[in-house]
């Protein structure tokens, strides 16, 4: 197994909006649902806080978005809920509905986001997802990384941003 790249007690916000504990149950009940084998890395994180909000991340892009010129928002991650979608917030059985209501591509599973931008696992082209953003309005389909142990790997703090500029610090 990789080492991971985030202490989930250094991930997690300290807030209250989470889902209930995971469970090996729903654990196995939501990779049974969504047809999806889960990155070991994020079920860690699950194990220790299942979903909400996060320190406050940014990842950075080689190419501008939507969002900015170097970097898109990492603000949550969605643990798992309550299978009576759609239903609560940082739920990742949500998938499903939001990825119909939005028209994204198929095989995603919504890991933050906030309607016309997601970060997503994108299982498309294979078991093992890549992270991807997607911005409905614009139609922006970026790969951000190429598994979701470098997408961790890549996080920055959003004090990394530079608040006049909108840019990462250099």
């Amino acid at each position: 197994t990789s080492r991971m790249a985030i202490d989930p007690s250094t991930f997690w916000a300290s807030d209250l909006d989470h889902n209930s504990p995971m469970s090996a149950e729903s654990l196995k009940e939501a990779e049974r649902v969504l047809n999806v084998k889960f990155p070991e890395e994020l079920v860690a994180l699950w194990r220790f806080q299942n979903g909400g909000f996060t320190q406050g991340f940014v990842f950075p892009t080689r190419q501008k978005t939507t969002w900015a010129e170097d970097h898109v928002p990492f603000p949550e991650l969605f643990g798992i809920g309550s299978t009576q979608s759609p239903s609560g917030s940082h739920n990742i059985f949500n998938s499903q509905y939001m990825t119909q209501e939005w028209d994204l591509p198929p095989k995603q599973i919504l890991l933050a986001g906030e309607g016309d931008w997601w970060i997503t696992l994108d299982y498309r082209k294979s078991e093992t997802p890549c992270v991807r953003w997607l911005d409905v309005d614009s139609g922006e389909d970026i790969e951000l990384a190429p598994s979701f142990n470098q997408f961790l790997a890549g996080l920055l703090p959003a004090s990394a941003v530079d608040e006049q500029t909108c840019r990462l610090a250099p």
